[in-house]
């Protein structure tokens, strides 16, 4: 993001009344989050326990050695003294070093061999020693999730799994799994996404332009994003939604004061079409 939008607009969240902010180091922006969060801190907005931040594991620092001072890293950046969320947030690794998408010559990416479990227990070291309230993962799927659940001695189970999840995309299995676990799914790309080429399916249909959503957020005067995040979060997915737009931050905060009836969440249930925006190539 442009030098300073990710600032603002995290200031400006805050004041409409987000408390979850979703971030990672590989997203080049943590020094304005953290520069945001401060500032609210100072005005007497918010107590930093208001806030529940998340920070994420990179692909290229999966060895355990490597997840501590990864995450020290990012406290560093923040200027906080803790996370409430860690997360794995890819279960593949990338060749550690300063590449963050280490390629070999022929623009390959180098993966790189690590055993998950031993990734986790690192992550569990964090917990111990404060430096993350909460741990947990992202993009696994359940038997990914199952090596973590079913490891010996395992401390501390993941609290959450992030992937992608949209009326387009349900999950429906891994979300009935997660909830016998108590697993919380945090839904990314809960709109559908932006239509970058680089990172995205673009052939894939724009959700916001479904007709069913459309017409539903007609009946409560509500736009067909607001009808799809609400969707989620009456299905207890977590959503964030990710915006620079001052109006849309807004608006996509104002779903409480409505809820959809059985026949509609059914309705928007039926539109699932197992469609991967964030195909996640790599």
């Amino acid at each position: 993001t442009p030098k300073g939008t990710c600032l603002e607009s995290v200031k400006i969240a805050i004041d409409t009344g987000y408390r979850h902010i979703d971030g990672a180091f590989v997203y080049y922006n943590e020094h304005e989050v953290g520069q945001a969060i401060r500032e609210k801190i100072a005005e007497g907005k918010i107590k930093r326990e208001d806030i529940f931040y998340c920070g994420k594991l990179w692909n290229t620092c999966h060895p355990p050695e490597l997840v501590r001072p990864t995450l020290e890293k990012t406290l560093k950046i923040l200027q906080l003294d803790y996370v409430d969320l860690y997360i794995i947030e890819l279960p593949m690794a990338f060749k550690p070093g300063d590449a963050i998408y280490p390629k070999d010559e022929n623009g390959k990416f180098i993966y790189h061999e690590t055993d998950l479990c031993a990734t986790w227990e690192a992550m569990e070291a964090c917990k111990d020693a404060g430096l993350a309230k909460s741990i947990g993962v992202s993009n696994f799927n359940r038997r990914q999730l199952e090596m973590i659940l079913n490891k010996p001695g395992l401390k501390y189970k993941p609290v959450s799994n992030q992937v992608e999840c949209h009326p387009y995309f349900t999950q429906p299995k891994l979300l009935e799994f997660c909830r016998q676990h108590d697993i919380v799914i945090v839904g990314y790309s809960p709109l559908g996404t932006s239509r970058d080429a680089s990172w995205v399916n673009v052939s894939s249909p724009p959700l916001l332009k479904d007709p069913v959503l459309n017409a539903i957020g007609k009946k409560y005067n509500k736009t067909a994003a607001q009808v799809a995040l609400r969707f989620s979060i009456q299905r207890g997915v977590v959503v964030i939604p990710k915006s620079f737009n001052p109006q849309r931050i807004r608006e996509n905060f104002q779903i409480f004061d409505f809820s959809l009836t059985e026949k509609e969440m059914k309705e928007i249930e039926a539109l699932n079409k197992n469609v991967r925006y964030v195909e996640l190539l790599m």
